[in-house]
């Protein structure tokens, strides 16, 4: 069901394992409550699912999806 509302894109940092993921994400205003942007559920699942490969380092999913940064260790 889709919120009836203003929608904005808006990009997101997702962490996971040694990833650190950008995905541009549609958040929206609701027309009931314009107080707060929300996200619908659709965009909810994507991001657990971000979040899931990003911590099985699923590089080549991730990179078709957003931005990936990967943490390294400052030795």
């Amino acid at each position: 069901m889709k919120i009836p509302g203003k929608r904005v894109q808006r990009t997101k940092l997702i962490r996971g394992g040694r990833f650190v993921v950008a995905v541009e994400v549609e958040m929206v205003i609701p027309d009931d409550d314009p107080s707060e942007p929300c996200y619908e559920s659709e965009t909810v699942e994507f991001l657990r699912n971000v979040a899931d490969r990003a911590k099985e380092e699923d590089r080549d999913w991730l990179q078709s999806h957003g931005t990936v940064y990967e943490l390294i260790s400052a030795e």
